[in-house]
């Protein structure tokens, strides 16, 4: 009997946990006292309480985050810049928020920058490996896009001279900056380069009946007004994204 009971618990079981990583992209989402924090990770765990799911969020380097989103089953990362490829690489949940990428350069150097016309994109700029900011660099045309880890190892380039400009999502750059221990006047934006949306990405594999769970927490507290608590609260000049969108790769069968 005892046999017969562990067999059924052990099919009424899911077939795996959904690992959930993030990085550290401040105040979207970053490490407090060891901890996930941040406004996207607020919303996350908003939508884990509707559709009681209690799966740990892990901050990692984006490099890690993003290999293994593209290459197992069952992970999900955010927040995740939508674009066509990768549209054909994941399922994408949201928006959970909308960011301007910007072309920023060091305190007093734009109009010197915007003088060059068209040679402004022989210029080096410089953006985190692995990130949408560095595709979007390449896609506008600048020809030498140095790579780091981080957003602040990043901002540290650019401020040390190692190139004249850094792209990134606007909305995190002033606590990047605090990070480093720099003012939020140490850049200034040279342009807008494109209006990113942001979305929760879950890995090829993830089943149909696992990603509609979260699609339907999510749906749920973007209608009663938790999501729109939790994005004034941390972006409170920023419009909250209310509609809600299933995009890219279809989730797998449900097992």
């Amino acid at each position: 009997m005892f046999a017969l009971l562990l067999w059924g618990l052990t099919l009424a079981a899911p077939a795996s946990a959904l690992t959930i990583y993030t990085e550290d992209w401040p105040p979207i989402t970053f490490q407090h006292n060891g901890v996930a924090d941040g406004m996207a990770v607020e919303v996350v765990r908003a939508i884990q309480a509707r559709i009681h799911d209690n799966s740990s969020i892990e901050v990692v380097p984006w490099a890690r985050g993003y290999k293994e989103l593209l290459t197992l089953p069952d992970v999900m990362l955010f927040t995740v810049g939508r674009s066509d490829a990768r549209e054909r690489q994941m399922t994408l949940l949201g928006p959970i928020a909308v960011s301007q990428t910007v072309l920023l350069a060091r305190k007093g150097e734009a109009k010197k920058l915007l003088a060059l016309g068209a040679g402004i994109y022989q210029r080096p700029v410089g953006a985190y490996r692995g990130s949408i900011f560095a595709d979007a660099a390449s896609a506008a045309g600048f020809v030498e896009v140095d790579l780091a880890p981080t957003p602040q190892i990043t901002a540290q380039k650019l401020l040390l001279g190692r190139y004249d400009m850094w792209v990134e999502g606007g909305f995190v750059v002033a606590s990047v900056l605090k990070d480093i221990h720099k003012p939020a006047d140490a850049v200034e934006v040279v342009r807008v380069l494109e209006s990113l949306e942001l979305y929760l990405a879950f890995s090829r594999g993830t089943t149909a009946e696992e990603v509609r769970r979260w699609q339907d927490g999510f749906s749920a507290i973007k209608k009663d007004g938790t999501f729109k608590r939790i994005y004034n609260k941390w972006l409170p000049r920023d419009a909250a994204p209310l509609e809600m969108k299933m995009i890219g790769l279809p989730p797998g069968p449900i097992r």
